[in-house]
């Protein structure tokens, strides 16, 4: 990974990882899956507290659906740090959804196991312009 794109990120999430993540990204997308998860529910029950669970969950899942994952990757710019089989980016794998998803979500757990659940809370808050 050019550690010049590393950096910019860094800047766009306001957070420095002490070891730029080079671990199971799956594993990470799936702390970071669970750590979106509960931000956004902290989020939408802390600004509508009397909402009913059956109001609740589809605004949940409308803010953690894969498109909207992709475009917050979009602004993050991570497409351009992806690694990607041959095949996979030749065949436009840094604009499909749910690879820009998945590594949303892998930044999102890296930010987790370093900074806790502030950290995510901080950058889904600038990503969702809460």
């Amino acid at each position: 990974m050019d550690s010049l794109r590393v950096a910019e990120l860094e800047r766009r999430l306001g957070h420095r990882f002490r070891d730029p993540p080079a671990a199971d990204h799956e594993r990470l997308a799936f702390v970071g899956d669970a750590a979106l998860a509960l931000v956004v529910a902290e989020h939408i029950t802390a600004t509508d507290p009397t909402a009913p669970v059956g109001v609740l969950t589809p605004r949940r899942a409308e803010l953690v659906a894969g498109a909207r994952l992709a475009r917050w990757a979009l602004e993050l710019e991570l497409p351009e740090l992806l690694r990607l089989g041959r095949g996979e980016d030749q065949a436009g794998g840094r604009a499909r959804e749910s690879i820009l998803a998945t590594a949303l979500e892998a930044v999102l757990g890296a930010l987790y196991c370093e900074g806790g659940l502030g950290a995510v809370r901080a950058v889904i808050g600038r990503l969702a312009a809460w």
